[in-house]
Parts: structure tokens; sequence; C-alpha cells
């Protein structure tokens, strides 16, 4: 089809609505290379005001997917389900549902990305696990469904490649918060992915993407719709994120910390939502009735030891070094290290999670480009969460860094980011909401 993409710029600037061949032939031309930055930049914005009909969201998606290879995984006898985050700051929770999940039989192809600004990513944590290759072949991640139920990889250059180039752009021209564009870059690379079924996480709070209730809420129902779309059990859970997600906040500090959970350690408010997860994860692959079937299952694999055993076998299937997991204390330790002391007696009221994302970032745990390099030993390790009770000089977190130059800044940041109350505070609940697989008969934008 020869398209005018000014035309088309301009149809949708104005409210209209573009045919799936327009779609189709404005953005694999960008795909091919005979589109500039600057018009597709113009069209990102044009859908960010304006929104997409779900006819149109559907089409868009299409192309996305139908850009690159869609992974064949009919051998895999095996339910294949996976799980999807927004994005959140101490979220770590892959690194135990994957295993939780894999050891009773359900196939888990976790096609994972990296951490950005203030959150951090999953393939940045496994890649904190010496020798833990996560590029791998489709062959290889066949072959690790196949024999351990679970290949924990990134994105491929086969996989949704329009998607990549897309969110690239959305980055550097403030398209990002679009709940259309979020939804479809998601659901191209899950539905490309070859699952079955997706359990999806989304975030809401002060350090989440997406930081309004409501909005979460519509972004949870477009993800679900366009998964039944494609013919694809998918459900959802608003879980918050106004607070880190556990104690611990940069890399090998969080693997550290799903090892200990994964080996016995009670962390209230990461198990919450781990094993929520891991349980709907179960519902969905036919593996029990109801989610409180699922999350017992989940929680029985943690303490029989098969959930650290399969994490134990996917790590070494995928190169890694687990003498580390193993012995936590033969991993290297920052040069620098501080605490942060409570200035009052009273009750955590607040720990703000996108300034203790911020705050990792400085110590050298996250990127602020997609280039930058990450030290995997640094990040803060909280002592106290909201709802705790702290005494005056008592020590609430403590950081790690190689980077001296930070540690005056970093200590103030997170000092202003933990609020102390007089009155007793509750702790918060992380699981706020939960989405069910059922059809969505309409998404608001």
């Amino acid at each position: 089809m020869t398209i005018n993409p000014v035309e088309l710029i301009r149809k949708k600037r104005d409210g209209g609505v573009l045919s799936r061949e327009e779609i189709d032939a404005f953005f694999c031309a960008y795909l091919k290379g005979k589109l500039p930055d600057y018009q597709v930049a113009a069209m990102l914005m044009a859908i960010y005001f304006r929104g997409l009909t779900e006819p149109e969201m559907y089409a868009l998606c299409d192309t996305m997917i139908q850009s690159g290879t869609v992974a064949d995984l009919s051998m895999i006898e095996a339910p294949k389900i996976d799980k999807h985050s927004t994005g959140g700051v101490g979220d770590k929770t892959s690194l135990m549902l994957a295993p939780i999940v894999a050891s009773l039989g359900v196939a888990v192809p976790m096609i994972s990305g990296r951490g950005l600004g203030h959150t951090g990513g999953t393939l940045d944590k496994l890649e904190a696990i010496p020798n833990f290759e996560v590029n791998l072949s489709m062959a290889k991640f066949r072959a690790m469904l196949r024999r351990h139920h679970c290949a924990l990889i990134g994105q491929t250059k086969s996989l949704a490649p329009l998607d990549k180039l897309l969110y690239a752009l959305r980055d550097v021209t403030a398209t990002v918060e679009s709940i259309p564009l979020i939804a479809t870059s998601i659901m191209s690379k899950k539905i490309a992915s070859g699952l079955d079924g997706l359990v999806l996480d989304v975030k809401t709070g002060i350090g989440a993407f997406m930081s309004d209730y409501e909005q979460s809420r519509k972004l949870a129902q477009t993800l679900i719709a366009i998964g039944h779309h494609y013919g694809k059990r998918v459900s959802a859970f608003i879980t918050d994120m106004n607070e880190p997600l556990g104690y611990a906040v940069g890399n090998w500090l969080e693997v550290k910390e799903c090892v200990e959970c994964l080996q016995g350690q009670l962390v209230p408010d990461l198990l919450e939502v781990t094993l929520t997860l891991a349980g709907e994860m179960l519902r969905l692959a036919g593996r029990c009735q109801s989610l409180e079937e699922g999350k017992a299952m989940s929680e029985r694999q943690l303490q029989n030891g098969q959930a650290f055993d399969k994490f134990l076998k996917i790590a070494k299937a995928q190169g890694a070094e687990i003498s580390y997991l193993k012995n936590l204390d033969k991993y290297p330790k920052s040069k620098y290290s501080e605490v942060i002391y409570a200035r009052e007696t009273g009750w955590i009221k607040a720990i703000n999670a996108l300034e203790v994302g911020f705050s990792a970032t400085h110590l050298g745990a996250n990127r602020l480009k997609k280039e930058d390099s990450i030290e995997p030993k640094a990040g803060i390790v909280f002592r106290k969460k909201v709802g705790d009770a702290v005494q005056r000089g008592e020590v609430v977190a403590e950081f790690f860094t190689d980077k001296k130059s930070a540690i005056v800044p970093v200590k103030v940041r997170l000092e202003q980011a933990i609020t102390i109350s007089s009155q007793p505070v509750a702790p918060l609940k992380k699981v706020l909401e939960a989405i069910p697989d059922e059809i969505v008969d309409s998404i608001s934008r």
C-alpha cells in the first residue's frame, strides 16, 4: 500500500481512525527505514493525545508481532504461562515465582527486560549472578523449557523488532505514558513469545510508571482485552508501589533476598505479591481450581526446598556459577557503605519508592540511559518497612556503592524519603485488586 505519511499523521492528529492497512503500511515503512524518526514521533504524539480505537490497537499489535518471528513452542507439552510486571522499585518477584511455578510442571517462557531510570530490570538482576547467560538462541530457549520448564532470557532480535524501535523513540519523545502504546508494546512481545497465558502485575503509586490508580486499572483491562483478542488467558493484579517491595533494592542485593526467601526467610510483602502471582499462574495453567489453592501449592514449594533446587538447576543450565547462590557471603562487597538513622522515635509512615529508586540509580544500581553500565553490588537494604516502630538513632537503612561521590547526596535523599509518624501506622497492603481472566467488554482510554 502506498501511503502519504503526512496525511496519516494529520488524520490521527485530528481524531480520525486509521485503517488496519494504513497502520501496517505506516509502521512497516518505518521498520524498513523508509520513514524518518520525526514523522513517526509525530504519529506517536498524535496517538498519545487522541488514543486508539480497539481495532486500531489490535492492528498496531498485529503489525508489531508480525514484524519479527513468532516463537513456536508447540513441542512443549506443559502449559506455558508467563508473568509481566509494569516495573517497580525492589520488584524481584520473577526470580522466585519462575522456579516455584516451574517446579510444579508449568513451563515459564520468561522474556524479561532491563531496568531504566528509577526501576530495576529482571535481566540486570540475573546478570548480577556471575556468568548467568540471558542471551539464548531460540533452540536453547526451547530446550530449557523442555528440560527445566523454565528459561529466563532477554528479548531476541527477531522478536517484535518494531516494538524495540518504537519504544526507543517513545522514550525520548515523552510518549511513554500512553495506555494503548504501553499495552501494544507489552502484549506484542508476549504474544510473539508463544505463551498460553499471562499474569500481569500492574503497579500503581508513586514509584510506578502509572501512578494513578484508575489509569493502572485501565491499563490492566486493556492488556487483558488484547490477550483475549489473541485467544490467551490473561488476568491481572493491581499492586502497590508507594514503598519498595521487600527490603533490598539493587541487583545482587535483590538476588540475595530472593535466595534467602527461597530458603525459608520471611519477607511478608514480597511473599504476598510473589505467592499471589505464582498461585494465579498455576490456576491459569489448570494446576489448581482457585487462587488460594495455587498460593498454598506455591508456599509448599518454598517450604520443601523444591523451588530453590529448581532455581539452582535453571541458573546452572544458563551458565551461572551457582556457588555464589549456595554461599551468598562469597560475593564481592562494595567499597563503601553508609547507614541511615531514624531522626525521631515513632512509626515509619512512608518510604518514597520513587526517591529510593533514584537513590539506587545514583549509587550505580540502575541506568539513566540504555547504554549506561551498572554496578551489580550497589544498592540499599532497609531494616524497617512502613508500619514498623522505630527508635531515634536506630538504623533504618544501609546503602552500598563503589562511587564515593554518591555517598553524601544519596544519604540526604534517603533521609528525606523516609517519613516517621508519632502515631501508629498500618503496614501497606501490596495486592490491592484482582482483575480476573474474564471478557473485558469495553476499554476506556
